[in-house]
Order: structure tokens, then sequence, then C-alpha cells
């Protein structure tokens, strides 16, 4: 094997790794709330403290990669990483997973910082747009597969009682503890390049951040990203406990199930997606996908036990294209000063950490369903995206005929 190819599937490791460990936040849920007997408010603080994290990393962690160049930055997310998945592991208490998650968050930011040009690098521009595909669909098989197997281990520890069933979900974070070791020992040994940063992913200083915030349209996008995280995470994270309290499914079993799914359907959207936007302006797209996700939301919360479960993880097909179009028309919308641009963007990963604990503080007050709701606030505005965003450059569009080689 060549070093160029034990590079990339180093990194495409890293894009599993990171999408494996944080999705297993959203079937933990209602296992945490059993075992800890937590309130839903206290339970929206684990999603919390995680994508907190993220928003408070994503600006610095750019400007580290910058002055510190790529491998000590995945040294430093690594022992990052390693040091919450052992405070986990060594004392699975709730301050302990709170503070245990809020460090994994860090490291998980830092990650996706420096892999995406770290894959531009080591694969060459001309195949960036192919290898970056290749990694979202790495990164939705993770999601798909990550509840999956807590699924499928819960039901095979239950059979030994409460305390095998416990140590099933702490094992998961010994086991995290020992794939971050050897992260971190590859880092070490791998002849990792040198990044050359491109203009638009550079932060071009504090002044570039001063003159984007001067603008009405940066900070409507920025709370368009919240608005998306915030929903995706909403979904992932309480779903689980929905079915549950509403329907009186298993939380490690179908509920488990229908949180694989929703992360599958959303690699599945993201392939329709791609094909979509060779036909229609990147807006026509984003209002379709945000309707549709409107009456799967609907759906979900106030239909039978046999439609939530199909609802739920239909609207993570939905839900597939909206990031990626949002971050695009941000950028197509603004002339310069890209990778600052980049950088506030993604702190709006913040709505990861808002949105869920609102979710859980309103659940303990008016019940989980009518505190659901909230999603059609943030899916609605982002609805709105598509009317009012002017991008200065659109998608390139084809005819259907050109587009499937036909004269």
């Amino acid at each position: 094997m060549s070093q160029r190819t034990l590079i990339m599937a180093y990194i495409m490791l890293i894009w599993f790794v990171i999408s494996f460990v944080t999705n297993l936040i959203g079937p933990l849920m209602p296992i945490m709330i059993e075992e800890f007997h937590l309130s839903l408010s206290m339970a929206g603080f684990l999603p919390f403290s995680f994508f907190l994290a993220y928003g408070l990393i994503s600006i610095p962690g750019g400007l580290l990669v910058e002055r510190k160049g790529g491998r000590s930055t995945l040294r430093l997310a690594f022992l990052l990483n390693l040091a919450g998945a052992l405070a986990i592991a060594i004392q699975p208490r709730y301050a302990a997973v709170i503070g245990g998650l809020f460090t994994i968050g860090l490291g998980m930011a830092l990650l996706q910082v420096v892999v995406n040009p770290l894959l531009r690098t080591v694969g060459g521009e001309a195949q960036f747009a192919f290898y970056s595909v290749m990694a979202q669909l790495i990164f939705g098989l993770a999601s798909f597969l990550s509840p999956l197997v807590f699924s499928r281990m819960m039901e095979q520890a239950g059979t030994g009682g409460a305390p095998a069933t416990a140590g099933v979900w702490v094992g998961f974070y010994w086991a995290f503890s020992v794939l971050f070791v050897l992260l971190l020992v590859a880092n070490q040994l791998l002849p990792l390049p040198t990044l050359a940063l491109k203009d638009d992913e550079k932060t071009s200083g504090w002044q570039a951040y001063r003159v984007l915030l001067a603008r009405r349209d940066v900070w409507l996008f920025f709370v368009g990203l919240v608005a998306y995280v915030g929903s995706e995470q909403t979904l992932a994270n309480w779903m689980s406990q929905f079915l549950s309290t509403y329907h009186h499914l298993s939380p490690s079993g179908a509920g488990a199930d229908a949180v694989a799914r929703f992360w599958g359907l959303m690699a599945l959207g993201c392939l329709t997606g791609l094909g979509l936007l060779k036909l229609l302006d990147s807006r026509r797209v984003l209002a379709l996908f945000s309707l549709l996700a409107l009456g799967c939301v609907a759906l979900a919360l106030f239909g039978s036990a046999a439609q939530a479960v199909l609802a739920f993880p239909a609207a993570g097909f939905c839900l597939s294209v909206m990031f990626s179009i949002i971050f695009s028309l941000a950028l197509n919308s603004v002339p310069a000063h890209h990778g600052a641009l980049s950088g506030i963007l993604c702190t709006g990963i913040l709505g990861g950490a808002l949105l869920p604990l609102l979710v859980g503080f309103l659940g303990d007050r008016i019940g989980l369903r009518l505190a659901m709701t909230l999603l059609f606030l943030t899916l609605s505005f982002i609805l709105a995206i598509a009317g009012w965003a002017r991008p200065l450059v659109r998608n390139h569009t084809l005819p259907i005929a050109q587009l499937f080689g036909q004269q």
C-alpha cells in the first residue's frame, strides 16, 4: 500500500470516528434519563455540552491550524478526545458525562477544522470533490451504524439485567479511548504533508471578521445554520425519547433503530440532492426539502406510532441538503473573506447545543411533543432563506437531456 493510500485511509477513518462518536449521543439520551433519573432539562445538557464546544472552538481552531499546522492540531484534538472518553469511562456519572462530552466536542471540532484541508492536500485539488463526497458517504455510513450497533449490543446485554446494560454504554467509551490512542500513534508515525491553506481556507485576521459581522446577510445565514443544526440535533437526540414517551417503544430497540434510519436516509438524501442541484437552482431545492421536512415533522409529532417511526427518519432525508446549500449560498453571497466567513458559519453549530436544551427545558413544562413544535419555527426560517437569498453566483445547472448525455 502506497503512503498516499495509507494517509487517505487514515483521513477516512477520522471521518468515520467523528460521526460514530458524535451520533451515539442520541440513542444514549433515554438511557441516561433512566439511569441517572434526569429531567428532560437535565438531559438536554448532554448534547448542549458537546455542541457548545463545537461552536466555541471553530474560529480559534482555524487560527490554530494556520499557526501550528495539521499534525499539531490533530495531536491536540486526539488528546482532548482521549481525555473526554476516559473521563466518561472511568467515572460514568452525570457530571463526568457532561464534562467528558464537552471535552470530546472540543476535539471533534478541531478534527473537522483540519481534516478538509488535509484531504485536499493529500488527494490533490483535481480529486478534492470526489474525495469529499467519499468522506461524506463514510460519515453517513458511520452515522447509520452508530445507533444500530448500540441498539444491538444493548439488546444482547439486556438479558443480563441493568448492570450489564449499563456496562455496554460505558464500554463504548473505553473502546473509544483505545481508538484515540491508536489514532494518536498513527498521527506521529504517518508522513503527513505540510498543509498549504488556500485563500478561502485562511481566516484573514480579525479585521475580516469585523467586516463580515457588519453585514446583515451574514448574520441571517449564521442564524440559518443555527436553525439547521438545532433542528437536526433536536430530531436525532429527542426522537428516541419521544417514541418511548408517547408510543412506548423501546429506546434501545425501536428508538435506536429510528435514529439509525434517520442518519441513513440523510446520507441517501445527500446523493439525491447532488442530482437535483444539477437540475434546479439551489434555492428551489432548499425550498422543496424544507416543505417536505415540515410535513415529516408534523406527521412524526402528531401521527400514530407507525407513522412516527417512518416520519422521523424521513425527516433526515429532507434535512440532508440544507447545511451544504445554506453554506454555499452564504459563500456565494459574499465576495471576499471566505475563510473567515466559514469560521463564522461553522460557529452556527452552536444550534446543536441550544435547541435540544430548550426543547428539554420546555418539555418538562409543556410536554415533549409541544416542545418539539419549535422545529416548525426553525424549519420555516430555513424555508425563508430560499426566498430572500440573493447569491452573486448561482449553482450551475444542466438541461435533463444534457445531464444524461443526450444531444
